[in-house]
């Protein structure tokens, strides 16, 4: 379902809580482009220069190592936004945004958008603390890659992930991922991912479907997240 774009902006974290009028301003910088399935928004290395929300369709964050592996960060569903690091510092893109679903987004030019903080200091106030929410979130992956295994690493992402993006049903919070989008997001095999999937579906904590992942035991998956069930690699 399409969202306009200024429900979108007083729904995300940044903007949530500005005045209409100051919405509005916001609002009006806005620009849309549509993307098919399997464009690229943008790519790791592009220069930073726009902030972009979802009006309709899904866009996947991933980033690129040296190696050539690919880690998935993030799904943007209807209502996200993402790209906010690039109206600050205008530094090459971090991550690959790509549509994974024919989709609408809007964009916000960094020139424009910087004009607009001299006049509206709060919403740069907000902006920063979103950035430190996602310093935060990177750092908090680095951790768990270090200290924590692998089914520690799933069950905290799935878990995170179901608060971030998560769609509640009457059976818990459903997750819209692959496997293999899941295996990309942690830097995992598909096949480890799936046993520790298939484990935890047996055990009656999860249920799997195609490209969807619902939470039945969030109690027992904080267990495994927290190291407190000593579950084996396999």
């Amino acid at each position: 379902m399409a969202l306009a774009i200024q429900t979108i902006l007083e729904r995300s974290r940044l903007f949530r809580t500005l005045s209409s009028p100051a919405l509005q301003q916001i609002t009006a910088l806005a620009t849309r482009r549509t993307f098919k399935e399997g464009s690229i928004v943008f790519s790791q290395g592009d220069p930073g220069d726009a902030l972009y929300g979802v009006v309709s369709g899904r866009v996947r964050i991933s980033a690129s190592g040296q190696d050539g592996r690919e880690m998935f960060l993030n799904i943007m569903e209807p209502g996200d936004t993402f790209g906010e690091i690039a109206l600050l510092d205008g530094a090459p893109r971090t991550a690959t945004a790509s549509a994974t679903a024919n989709s609408e987004l809007f964009l916000i030019q960094r020139a424009p958008f910087l004009a607009l903080l001299q006049r509206e200091p709060k919403v740069m106030f907000h902006l920063l603390q979103l950035l430190c929410e996602r310093i935060r979130w990177t750092s908090g992956l680095a951790e768990d890659s270090a200290l924590l295994s692998s089914p520690a690493r799933l069950a905290r992402r799935l878990l995170s992930l179901a608060r971030l993006d998560g769609r509640s049903t009457p059976q818990g919070m459903q997750l819209r991922l692959s496997q293999e989008e899941i295996a990309r997001f942690l830097g995992l095999s598909r096949q480890m991912v799936n046993h520790y999937l298939q484990q935890w579906k047996g055990e009656g904590w999860i249920a799997i479907g195609r490209g969807r992942v619902t939470l039945l035991d969030e109690t027992q998956l904080q267990a495994v997240a927290s190291g407190k069930d000593g579950a084996p690699e396999p």
